[in-house]
């Protein structure tokens, strides 16, 4: 039997991956993480990249990441005040999970398309 990592399974490794699903888990996390990424720093350029995202969820998520350290979000207060999203030193080794993470993707899909 093949495996897909390591041989054996312990508490430690589960939760470690569950800790990293609930951090980027969800619909919106990486594409906002990967909108930031790709030079979107400002609210309004971040939800206009991410096609069907609103408002109230973009708000929300971005409050998240911020909470786990992923993105610094700072205000400038000129007129009229801004505010910009940055990756964290801490969140940029997730650039590469993503592009691999959008390879695979691509790769599932035309397996499904295959069958």
């Amino acid at each position: 039997m093949e495996t897909c990592a390591k041989t054996e399974i312990n508490e430690k490794d589960i939760k470690a991956l569950q800790d990293t699903i609930y951090v980027i888990g969800g619909k919106w996390k990486l594409p906002i993480i990967y909108a930031i990424c790709n030079g979107n720093k400002r609210f309004k350029a971040i939800k206009n990249s991410i096609p069907g995202i609103t408002t109230r969820m973009l708000s929300r998520n971005l409050k998240e990441l911020e909470d786990n350290k992923l993105i610094t979000r700072k205000v400038y207060t000129d007129y009229p005040v801004t505010v910009e999203y940055t990756f964290t030193e801490y969140a940029k080794e997730y650039g590469t999970l993503i592009n691999q993470m959008i390879e695979w993707g691509k790769k599932h899909r035309k397996v499904l398309v295959e069958r």
